[in-house]
């Protein structure tokens, strides 16, 4: 069943006059993508740089507005929802976030950041500072952090650690959707592995539907059900993980399999071995 639908969903940024008078060009960064996200998966979508991938995203969660499409959830019209229905969708369906030292408020301590969409969201006034801190702290546990953190400001953490701190703000609200926008793309290779096998296991504990986002055909290999190619703002392949990288059909597909090293995620370790 499908809890996200996307349809010919499209994203033009208009330019400012050029220099001279000339006129810039308009960039469709999203032209026309239709897409299901079904209940349970993980949907990969990678493609390189520029291609469109993060504008996706975020307008799926109506962080940025399209110029045209549709985009539901759950049944419910996400583009045309009025504000107070926005705002109950989006409990539902959160962020993570590509870089892990811009994402969070450098003055602001740990327990704040996590409980801070409990305060924003919460229909009957602020929620008592007992229940926030436990459910910062339930949330710190499930990444693998320890209490002791909340005390503490983002700069005292490492970029792992801090990705941990994004992924337990937005588990927070319990949502049922999470668009994961390269979340490890900032990491180095055995920190983001550990990141990787972490969304992997919180999938399974929270009962979420991801759309990972990358340009790392290995890591949304192992980590998506069904796979999504997109270049230039457009879709040129989908299917299910083990056909597109096995079998790809397009062009742009076998580019992108031949200009990455062979790669697998251990689960027990944590790591990426490259394969020769």
């Amino acid at each position: 069943m499908s809890l996200v639908q996307i349809r010919d969903l499209v994203k033009v940024f208009k330019s400012d006059e050029g220099a001279f008078g000339k006129a810039k060009r308009d960039v469709r960064a999203v032209n026309g993508v239709s897409l299901d996200i079904h209940a349970g998966e993980t949907l990969g979508l990678v493609g390189e740089s520029g291609c469109g991938k993060s504008t996706l995203g975020r307008m799926i969660l109506r962080l940025i507005e399209p110029t045209s499409g549709a985009v539901h959830f759950d049944g419910q019209n996400v583009l045309d929802a009025p504000s107070g229905l926005l705002r109950r969708l989006r409990r539902d369906m959160q962020i993570i976030f590509q870089d892990p030292f811009a994402s969070l408020n450098p003055r602001m301590r740990i327990e704040e950041i996590i409980t801070e969409p409990l305060i924003i969201h919460s229909e009957n006034g602020r929620p008592a500072k007992a229940s926030l801190r436990k459910q910062a702290f339930e949330m710190l546990q499930a990444v693998g952090l320890e209490a002791e953190a909340l005390r503490r400001y983002p700069h005292e953490f490492s970029g792992g650690q801090r990705q941990r701190i994004g992924i337990a703000r937005a588990l927070v609200l319990r949502p049922r959707f999470i668009v994961c926008d390269e979340p490890v793309s900032a990491l180095d290779v055995s920190v983001g592995a550990q990141i990787v096998n972490l969304l992997k296991q919180l999938q399974r504990d929270f009962g979420l539907t991801y759309l990972f986002i990358s340009h790392s055909m290995p890591v949304v290999r192992y980590l998506s059900d069904r796979i999504a190619v997109m270049r230039g703002g457009e879709i040129v392949e989908i299917g299910p993980s083990e056909q597109i990288t096995s079998q790809p059909k397009h062009a742009y597909t076998r580019t992108l399999l031949e200009a990455t090293p062979e790669a697998t995620i251990s689960n027990h370790k944590s790591e990426i071995k490259d394969q020769k």
